[in-house]
C-alpha cells in the first residue's frame, strides 16, 4: 500500500493549506496549548480497527481517505471550521486489528506519521478473539502490556504529543446477544484498562460506551449501533461530537465543540 504522505494530502485536499508547520516542544506545556499561532500545522492521526478504519480508500483519493466514519466526521468539520490552521489528518485505522496487530504496524502507520495529536480506539477485536478461542488470543495481562507499549513508544517519539484513547464499547444487538454475558465482561475489563492508562499517561479519554449508553433515551440501541459493535451513520456522529468536546480540553482552537 502506498502511504498518503502529509505533502500529497496538503496538495490535493486544500483543507490543510499550501504549508505544513512543525510544533516546537513547549507547545503542549502545562498540558495546554498556550497560542492560537502554535495550533497551527497540528497533525491528528486515528488509530484503530474497524470502526475507526470505515472503509477509508487505501490511495490518494482525497474523497475518501478517512473513511465513512467519526474519524472522517472530526477531520471535516476541524478542516472546514479552521482552514487557515493547516491541520493534517490521517486514518490509520485497519479492520480487525487488535493490540497485537497495530503493535506490528506501529512504526509504520504512527511513529512515522509524526502525530501531534494521536487518538486510538481499540480492544473490541481482542474481546472477540477470547470468546472465539483463536490461538493468537491475548489476556488481559498482554492486552494492558502492548497497550501500554504503544502510548510508550508514541511518546517516547514525541513526548508532547496529545494522546486520545477512546474506550471499547459493545451492546447485545444482532450476534453480540449470543455469549453477551462473556461479550460485556471482557470488553468492560479492556475498558477499565483504558481508563487506567489514559491516567498513566496523561490522555484525553473518550467514554464512547457513556455516550451510548445516553443515546438510547432518544432511540434504541440499534438505531445507533447496528450490530452490536459497528455504529451506524448517526452513531458515529455522537463519536464525533464527543471526540471533540473531550479533545477540546487540551487544545483551545477547538473549544468551540465544547
Amino acid at each position: 500500500m502506498k502511504l498518503f504522505s502529509r505533502r500529497n494530502f496538503i496538495k490535493t485536499t486544500g483543507i490543510a493549506g499550501t504549508t505544513s508547520f512543525l510544533l516546537p516542544a513547549s507547545v503542549f506545556d502545562n498540558d495546554k496549548i498556550t497560542s492560537r499561532e502554535r495550533e497551527k500545522g497540528l497533525c491528528f492521526l486515528f488509530q484503530g480497527d474497524s470502526i475507526t478504519d470505515g472503509k477509508r480508500g487505501r490511495n490518494n483519493d482525497p474523497n475518501h481517505i478517512m473513511g465513512h466514519g467519526y474519524a472522517f466526521s472530526i477531520a471535516s468539520r476541524v478542516g472546514a471550521d479552521f482552514p487557515q490552521a493547516c491541520f493534517t489528518f490521517y486514518n490509520r485505522g485497519v479492520s480487525g486489528n487488535t493490540v497485537p496487530d497495530l503493535q506490528k504496524r506501529w512504526q509504520n502507520d504512527t511513529i512515522d506519521l509524526k502525530p501531534d495529536v494521536l487518538s486510538l480506539l481499540v480492544g473490541i477485536n481482542d474481546v472477540g478473539d477470547i470468546i472465539n478461542k483463536h490461538p493468537e488470543a491475548r489476556d488481559l495481562a498482554e492486552f494492558e502490556k502492548g497497550y501500554r507499549q504503544l502510548l510508550n513508544s508514541a511518546q517516547t517519539a514525541n513526548p508532547d504529543i496529545v494522546l486520545v484513547l477512546g474506550i471499547p464499547f459493545v451492546f447485545p444487538v444482532g450476534a453480540r446477544e449470543k455469549n453477551w454475558q462473556l461479550w460485556d465482561e471482557e470488553t468492560k475489563n479492556r475498558a477499565t484498562i483504558v481508563k487506567k492508562l489514559a491516567k498513566e499517561f496523561n490522555a484525553i479519554l473518550v467514554d464512547f460506551n457513556e455516550v451510548f449508553e445516553k443515546a438510547q433515551q432518544s432511540a434504541p440501541i440499534n438505531y445507533w449501533i447496528w450490530d452490536g459493535i459497528h455504529p451506524t451513520v448517526f452513531g458515529h456522529e455522537l463519536m464525533a461530537r464527543e471526540w471533540l468536546k473531550q479533545t477540546a480540553r487540551k487544545i483551545k482552537c477547538l473549544k468551540k465543540y465544547t
